[in-house]
């Protein structure tokens, strides 16, 4: 199996050991403690779960920059994106060395972690604009990646932490979130070898499940994991119990025994395009997958980033050698009513527009929000039916 991002085992933050677990438990009861972002907690639990292999804490200040600005760490560590706990103040931790860490999104703020305090130190406002500008291309306060980073606060506080809990995606998710480690364990009890790794904040619609099948004969591989993102959305996102409802159905119904895995993982969605691309393939290959597939506009929102951006980054920056994860490149899919199957558009050249089913997604929302089940040449009718009672439950 494919070895971890810098290391070569797996090392996740997650205390397993139960009397080890309790001791930790009992003690932070007693640290000082401060309530951090979801974007930390967020990160907390991707490091507890070994996807964010081999970090073993969040990144200072100059970590944080120099994963903005050329993807290493000071100690030249390949990492596309910075790994930060912001917070707003500090008066409650003054003077502490180590610390709890509580939970922002379950009720009564748990502790989600204890931290060792490295440095804390205020991100300057050219820090600030360097880290942003460079890891999702623009500073504009509309994209939602950039709000919710530029709100989590200033004051950087660096160190080592220990993992006590996965937040709310074990609990509220216990069929679908899984560790890093799961996966892998799960993969080699599968006996697969290459296995393809699928991306999603989305359900998953015809194009998406062809895109699967596609990979899966293309590379002759074993199976293909889809591995959806379980944590905070923009607004209007579908909320993932839906996807993960109408994901389970269309990989029951329309995929061959034993090639699929469907997963999920605790992480809030960045939209930050092409890094957010090289993040999805580092983690990937931290739980075992040899394969990711990059479609068009990958983890992209609105208009911030061009069409297949988050696939040339893998030629243009990211150094040779840095992941050992492969990509698979997908152009944009859609039903062929020549061929009357889902190709890329790239693979049908002698088509024309009007030869190709091609409905917004506004489209289909509108669609669905008002019963209109869309053309079964974009949506299986059972996913579909998920999906529209959802919308229609909104009007309700």
């Amino acid at each position: 199996m494919i070895k971890p991002h810098g290391s070569s085992t797996l090392n996740p933050l997650f205390v397993y050991d139960v009397e080890k677990h309790h001791a930790l438990m009992q003690e932070a009861e007693g640290l000082p403690s401060i309530t951090v972002s979801s974007a930390a907690a967020a990160n907390a639990v991707m490091m507890g779960a070994g996807y964010f292999n081999p970090l073993t804490g969040y990144m200072n200040a100059a970590d944080a920059v120099g994963c903005a600005e050329n993807m290493q760490t000071t100690a030249g560590l390949f990492f596309p994106v910075p790994v930060l706990n912001l917070v707003e103040e500090i008066i409650t931790i003054s003077g502490a060395s180590r610390i709890a860490l509580r939970d922002p999104n379950v009720e009564g703020n748990p502790v989600l972690a204890i931290q060792d305090i490295e440095a804390i130190e205020e991100i300057t406002d050219e820090q600030m604009q360097t880290m942003t500008s460079q890891v999702f291309g623009t500073t504009d306060s509309n994209h939602p990646g950039v709000a919710a980073f530029n709100s989590q606060g200033r004051f950087a506080i660096s160190g080592a932490i220990q993992v006590l809990n996965f937040s709310y995606f074990q609990t509220d998710f216990p069929d679908t979130f899984r560790t890093a480690v799961e996966i892998r364990n799960e993969i080699k009890e599968h006996g697969w070898e290459k296995v393809v790794a699928f991306q999603t904040r989305n359900p998953m619609h015809r194009a998406h499940e062809e895109l699967c099948k596609m990979a899966l004969e293309a590379l002759n591989a074993d199976g293909v994991v889809i591995h959806m993102l379980l944590g905070k959305l923009k607004q209007g996102d579908i909320p993932a119990p839906v996807r993960d409802a109408s994901i389970r159905k269309m990989a029951e119904l329309y995929f061959p025994a034993n090639t699929v895995m469907i997963t999920g993982y605790g992480f809030d969605m960045l939209y930050a395009g092409p890094r957010e691309a090289v993040l999805h393939a580092l983690f990937r290959q931290n739980m075992g997958a040899s394969h990711l597939i990059v479609g068009r506009d990958h983890a992209g929102v609105g208009d911030y980033y061009g069409a297949f951006d988050a696939q040339t980054i893998f030629d243009e920056q990211v150094p040779e050698g840095a992941l050992e994860i492969e990509i698979f490149k997908a152009d944009h899919t859609a039903y062929s009513k020549k061929l009357n199957r889902v190709v890329m558009m790239r693979d049908a050249p002698d088509h024309s527009k009007e030869d190709f089913v091609l409905l917004s997604g506004t489209k289909v929302r509108e669609m669905l929000g008002q019963g209109i089940a869309p053309p079964a040449e974009f949506s299986r009718p059972e996913v579909a039916k998920i999906l529209s009672d959802y919308y229609q439950s909104l009007d309700s």
